[in-house]
């Protein structure tokens, strides 16, 4: 039978990701085959999620996604899961809409996933049976299956604890994690350290995973909202016939990429070739280059240091290779990036320079307009505002003043505050991240506009031969 839980909390930063990434662990140590889930634009947890898992974690994000798109994502990334595991974000009841419409409460209903709720409960005793009961009460269709008090101070403050909410509430207490340096995740400005950059991320993991099977009643929790069901088959996807290659910017300095959007590439028909800026001296043969999310502004020397790269990134993109790079791509793309005091030369390709701030520059959902610059937008992003989101403490400075836009800006900065996407021959580059959901089908825009071009350069030109398939495609034309 498959077991459900909706992981949330009274306010953020109450410790909830240490608690979902060891509970995960907990889980998949009794060997039970864990689905890892993430409400919201979230790149970091689900990295996490996906350590502790050994599974792609997705994210279930009412801005981008249809109310039936989350309810299909969740059957089928939860297809052959013993456990479906949810993080939220923010507190329970918090969410953009005023009438909770999508809150984590409201997604845990519609999802019909019991929530357990982790009380961060420093300096509190008996306080926490007025926050508990108010949750319980606040919205009484909302089944919240549990609590689990996190960072308790010792036996002492935990037996408290438990008698009060004994005493005056009947919903059960799950656990009790004991506050510990040990089970600490490094931050920074955008939030958690993600697990790839970290050396000690898996020892760290297995540590909370140690925590919470001695602390939680994680048994307990593996029974939540059985569904009487046998996990589904997991379906092994409908990855398309390859006939274009598409290079992937994926290292320490480059990890915000949604799995959902990297087997969407695959099924358009994109083989994916996977990169190290940091070490990789030359693109291999792709004809095509995508540069995500990340941190370069914290791996900017060795970024620097890879001239061979920088240099072959930029010919490339000068030649006209098809190029999309958002946020932390955009940002290795300029001709210098300014990071506490520091700065290193970048690819060069954009005329501007990348100084990092101290405070959010840009945070939050986006909405983007395409222009009639837009390379690729034409019968894919041109039904309405594309969905996006942004959240970055850097800002570009000395645009070049002929610079072209590929999107207006409705809600959000972006580049310049009113627009965003810089366009550059074949290259599109921006601050906004996308999403491949119904909204924003951008990966078969992407790479329909990567194949055509592919095909008007497949002249013995290019010093190769046409790929399997390909001569069956432009014989077709």
């Amino acid at each position: 039978m498959t077991a459900r839980v909706y992981l949330s909390a009274a306010h953020k930063s109450s410790g909830k990701t240490t608690v979902a990434i060891g509970l995960t662990r907990a889980l998949t140590r009794l060997g039970h085959r864990v689905a890892p889930f993430k409400k919201g634009p979230d790149y970091i947890d689900p990295l996490w999620l996906t350590a502790a898992s050994g599974h792609a974690c997705h994210n279930l994000d009412y801005h981008t996604m249809s109310a039936a798109e989350i309810s299909a994502l969740y059957e089928r990334a939860g297809a052959g899961a013993d456990v479906r595991v949810i993080e939220g974000n923010k507190g329970l009841f918090d969410g953009v809409a005023l009438d909770g419409s999508n809150s984590n409460a409201a997604l845990a209903r519609a999802l019909a996933t019991p929530v357990v709720l982790v009380i961060d409960c420093r300096g509190m005793s008996r306080g926490v049976a007025p926050l508990v009961i108010g949750y319980r009460h606040f919205d009484p269709s909302l089944e919240i299956a549990g609590v689990i008090l996190n960072r308790v101070g010792g036996a002492r403050h935990e037996a408290k604890l438990r008698a009060v909410l004994q005493e005056y509430t009947d919903v059960p207490v799950l656990g009790a994690v004991q506050e510990s340096a040990d089970l600490a995740i490094t931050e920074r400005h955008l939030g958690l350290v993600p697990s790839g950059e970290w050396d000690g991320a898996e020892a760290l993991i297995a540590r909370l995973g140690e925590a919470v099977l001695a602390q939680v009643d994680v048994a307990a929790i593996a029974r939540l909202g059985e569904d009487g069901k046998a996990p589904g088959l997991k379906s092994c996807g409908g990855a398309g016939h390859a006939d274009v290659r598409i290079g992937i910017i994926r290292d320490r300095a480059f990890s915000f990429y949604y799995p959902g959007d990297l087997e969407a590439l695959k099924a358009q028909g994109a083989e994916l070739v996977f990169i190290d800026a940091l070490r990789d001296q030359a693109l291999p043969d792709i004809d095509g280059l995508f540069l995500g999310g990340g941190f370069p502004e914290t791996e900017a020397r060795a970024l620097s240091a890879n001239g061979a790269l920088r240099a072959a990134i930029r010919t490339a993109i000068e030649q006209g290779l098809p190029a999309y790079a958002e946020c932390g791509g955009l940002m290795y793309l300029t001709r210098r990036l300014t990071y506490q005091g520091e700065t290193h030369p970048m690819v060069g390709v954009i005329a501007a320079d990348t100084v990092m701030g101290r405070k959010p520059a840009g945070h939050g959902y986006a909405g983007l307009k395409p222009t009639a610059a837009h390379p690729w937008a034409q019968g894919h992003l041109d039904r309405g505002i594309v969905p996006a989101h942004e959240f970055h403490y850097s800002h570009l400075t000395d645009i070049a003043k002929d610079t072209v836009y590929a999107y207006e800006v409705t809600r959000g900065t972006g580049i310049t505050g009113h627009h965003d996407g810089i366009v550059y021959k074949n290259l599109l580059a921006g601050y906004a991240h996308l999403r491949d959901v119904a909204a924003c089908p951008w990966t078969a825009a992407f790479v329909g506009f990567v194949r055509a071009h592919r095909l008007r350069h497949a002249a013995p030109a290019c010093g190769r031969y046409p790929r399997p398939g390909e001569v069956r495609r432009v014989q077709g034309l």
